[in-house]
Order: structure tokens, then sequence, then C-alpha cells
């Protein structure tokens, strides 16, 4: 299991920085919001994202809504986001399965989510978590690199990382975890060159391949 202290150092480390994108974006924590604000997300930087998902989200608060806006109009909005020919289809696609499939809800369970076009494990994860608050742990980039490091797990892909997290993380860890390293991934623990010097949870760390990148 993994240690009470090493969690309670990346809470008090996360309660000191910025909220995650999702936080910022979605802030009632409405599952359809927090879906498409990951679509948007992806290959995008999230200072883009935010901005881009804020505007879409002051004309669009349903599948309804977004099939309404004409697809020019859609374009235009996340223009200066990246694909974003491919994410407004995604969009109106998501959106069109919602309502015609799941009554114009987003679904809870995990499998159902995955079926969604351009939703991953990740993705799933994070509305299953943020969106309907239960239990699960995304694993995106961040999560995977650090819990490599820190010598919790040994995978070279981020889908056998959460299946190894979960058998070493309590579960009322879980929904949180997220939240703690992918914060700590872009302040502290970067891929290159991380802050070992500065790091509040540097006892606890194995560097795993910290040394190659230096």
């Amino acid at each position: 299991m993994i240690s009470e202290d090493l969690i309670k150092k990346l809470r008090e480390f996360y309660k000191e920085n910025n909220k995650t994108l999702i936080d910022r974006v979605s802030t009632e924590k409405d599952p359809f919001k927090v879906l498409i604000s990951c679509i948007l997300s992806q290959r995008s930087k999230d200072e883009m994202t935010e901005k881009i998902t804020n505007d879409l989200f002051n004309i669009v608060n349903s599948p309804q809504d977004l099939l309404k806006i004409e697809n020019e109009k859609l374009e235009k909005i996340l223009y200066s986001i990246g694909f974003y020919k491919i994410k407004a289809n995604r969009l109106k696609e998501v959106s069109k399965i919602l309502i015609e499939k799941y009554n114009g809800l987003v679904p809870d369970k995990l499998n159902e989510l995955l079926k969604l076009p351009g939703v991953g494990r990740k993705t799933a994860n994070i509305v299953i978590t943020k969106g309907f608050n239960k239990n699960g742990i995304a694993v995106d980039t961040h999560v995977h690199r650090i819990s490599n490091r820190l010598g919790l797990v040994k995978t070279k892909r981020p889908e056998e990382t959460e299946i190894k997290l979960k058998r070493l993380i309590p579960k009322k860890y879980w929904i949180e975890l997220n939240d703690y390293l992918v914060n700590f991934g872009k302040n502290i623990c970067t891929p290159i060159s991380p802050k070992c010097s500065i790091c509040p949870i540097e006892k606890y760390c194995k560097k795993v391949g910290v040394k190659k990148f230096r």
C-alpha cells in the first residue's frame, strides 16, 4: 500500500497550487461538461483549452445545444484549439449518440463511456470521478510517469499503471490521486529535468528513469 504520508504531502502541495483544468471549466461537475472538456483537451495546452471551453459553455449546456450549433459556428469557436475540425465533428457525433442511445445523458459506466468516439480510459475515468464522484483512477502521462519514478509500479502503458495502482492505493484516495499527480507533474516532477532538489516527496522516490533525462 502507498504511504499515507506521501498522499498527505501531495495533497498539501496541491492545495498551494492551481486546480486542474476540469475543476476550472466545470465547477458544477456536470458530467456532460466534464466529458466535452476532456475531449477538447486532447493534444491541446490547458490554457487554450480553458479559454475555448469557457467560450463554448457560454452557449452550450447539453448535447441538444451542441447539435443545434451550425458546423461553421462551432468550428469558429474551436478554431484556436488543436485539430479543431476533427474535434467539432467529434463533439457533434458524441452529442448525437448521447441523445439517441442514452436519452441525452452521459453514461456513468466505464464500458459504456469507452464506446463513445474519442473516449479512452483516461477520459472515461475522469468523467466517472469528476462528473459522477464515483471511484476510479484516471491515468495520464503525468500519473504514469510519476508512479514509475516513485517505484510504485513498473509498467510501460498507462492502462497497466491504472490496474496496478488500484491494487496499491486505498479506494478513499482514488478520485483525488489524478489531481495531485497531474499538478505535481506539471510543477515539480516534469518529464525533463525534474526539480528533485525541492521535491516534497523526494525521500519516497526511487527516481526510476530520472538520470537519463539529466
